[in-house]
């Protein structure tokens, strides 16, 4: 059976508002991941803000300069990689 035009209209209009749909998707989940990339990366500034005091007040406080620049340093890394992912999905 043959599609009338409109019919093939239909089937247009349909098609374009999934395309649009998909593509506000993407776009979401690529915002979503470049927030959770910078609030991962402003966590990971905050953790070595506070080694740093912690540091520079007292030297029984090493323990936990110490425990503040580890932190730092596994936030830096979340930070990274949720970029990289978000980068590496986008090809």
């Amino acid at each position: 059976m043959a599609q009338t035009k409109a019919d093939r209209s239909a089937a247009a209009k349909k098609a374009a508002a999934t395309r649009q749909r998909n593509k506000i998707k993407e776009e979401s989940q690529a915002r979503g991941e470049k927030a959770a990339s910078t609030r991962q990366g402003n966590a990971a500034a905050d953790s070595l803000q506070e080694a740093k005091r912690a540091a520079g007040s007292a030297a029984g406080s090493l323990l936990e300069a110490a425990k503040s620049a580890g932190e730092a340093a596994k936030h830096a890394g979340k930070s990274v990689a949720s970029r990289a992912g978000g980068l590496r999905d986008k090809r």
